[in-house]
């Protein structure tokens, strides 16, 4: 089936348009780029060079979308005017043709043109030297060149630049498109962080006054209210300057702001905190002395120790809870296990949404290393169930000798397998 070329461009048909009626209106002058006779004599032989401008202009249609058939006819036209007196339209159309085709052609097209155009030209040259033997032949070869070799290079170099240009953009767009993506996951890792800094400051402190509170109105007790009471103003106190502190980190400048992340050493007052909230944390230990970790490291050990003992009291069944934190092979170890049995803590529950688990495992992957929770055998008193949360952080280049035990054993028991939940 043929098919037939597309519709042409306006500026296409304009181009063809204005070479047409410039041709018709050097004909009707009588001006024509050959003085002697033409070829072939008739008694109208200026009328002959109208059909090689006729096609010419039809091949102009062709330009964009057919530039093989557009030269090819405008090639046959040329050629053909040669044998009439000749039209300077033509070949100033002609002229066009081989710029199309090395701009808007196939990119293998447009590289094989300038090179055969120039071939042409060298050896139009040489033909018509051995041809005349007269230096005047070298004019008629320049000529030659810039009807054919001219707008080939011509149309080559501007499509390299055209390409090279949009090649730039295709960079620019590109680097801009990796820009937004590093902003986007810059801006939701810093969310990520906020949800589990604001989550590790106030957790716990809500979960005692929702613990307190509801015992404090469940209870008909004076000393149990005024306990209960005492907990809830104390946590209250601490959470809201916590908040503060965190606001204010928000809201200053980086070089003025003040530092609100927690250390190793702040572990003795949580502990003493969770038990003031009814948590029997019976062995609480830290590492041996030596330099202190890293500040990431340290502050992922506080939070994860922080979270486990929040859990406990939010989820945990009566009993003992251990602490413990070490350094073996380049890392510090964080354990924490709380009873997990049937028996529920007296008192009203306080539900979870996970994100506590959530936010521990992030903090140590973070860190390029490794969290597990999950329930143990036979870890607790009389072999009942209990609930471990281990981490393990690599110190680095931080990584320092011996430091002593603060509180609590100084013997690392075994805590069983984990399993994670």
């Amino acid at each position: 089936m043929l098919r037939l070329p597309p519709r042409p461009p306006r500026f296409d048909v304009l181009i063809a348009l204005s070479g047409l009626l410039g041709g018709l209106l050097l004909w009707g002058l009588g001006l024509h780029t050959r003085i002697a006779a033409p070829t072939v004599p008739t008694d109208n032989s200026a009328a002959w060079t109208l059909l090689p401008l006729a096609a010419t202009a039809g091949a102009e249609l062709l330009r964009r979308s057919w530039t093989g058939c557009g030269l090819a006819v405008g090639t046959v036209a040329l050629v053909a005017d040669q044998f009439t007196v000749g039209s300077l339209a033509t070949v100033l159309m002609y002229t066009d043709l081989v710029y199309a085709a090395a701009l808007y052609g196939p990119p293998a097209r447009a590289r094989r043109l300038p090179a055969v155009t120039g071939l042409v030209t060298v050896a139009v040259t040489l033909a018509l030297l051995a041809w005349f033997r007269e230096p005047q032949a070298l004019l008629v070869g320049l000529v030659v060149g810039v009807i054919f070799f001219g707008p080939a290079t011509t149309g080559a170099m501007l499509r390299n630049h055209r390409e090279a240009a949009a090649a730039a953009r295709l960079r620019a767009e590109q680097t801009a498109l990796l820009a937004e993506m590093d902003r986007v996951q810059a801006v939701t890792d810093e969310r990520a962080r906020m949800a589990r800094e604001l989550h590790d400051l106030v957790a716990g402190h809500l979960s005692a006054i929702a613990i307190h509170s509801t015992a404090a109105l469940s209870l008909d007790d004076e000393a149990t209210s005024r306990r209960a009471l005492g907990v809830i103003r104390e946590n209250s106190v601490a959470g809201l300057a916590e908040m503060r502190r965190l606001i204010q980190v928000l809201r200053a400048e980086e070089t003025d702001a003040p530092s609100v992340a927690p250390t190793l050493d702040g572990l003795g007052t949580l502990v003493e905190q969770a038990r003031a909230n009814g948590l029997d944390v019976r062995r609480f230990t830290l590492p041996p002395a030596g330099p202190p970790p890293p500040a990431p490291v340290g502050l992922a050990a506080y939070r994860i120790v922080q979270e486990s003992l929040t859990n406990a009291l939010k989820h945990g069944a009566p009993g003992p809870v251990d602490a413990v934190l070490g350094r073996a092979d380049g890392a510090l170890t964080v354990r924490v296990v709380s009873p997990l049995g049937p028996r529920a803590r007296p008192g009203p529950r306080v539900p979870g949404s996970g994100a506590g688990l959530v936010g521990m495992r992030e903090r140590a992957e973070l860190l390029g290393g490794s969290f597990a929770a999950g329930p143990v055998d036979g870890a607790g008193t009389g072999g009942e169930r209990r609930w471990e949360v281990r981490a393990v952080l690599p110190l680095g280049e931080a990584e320092g000798g011996p430091r002593g035990t603060v509180s609590g054993q100084a013997d690392d028991d075994d805590l069983g397998d984990t399993r994670e939940r």
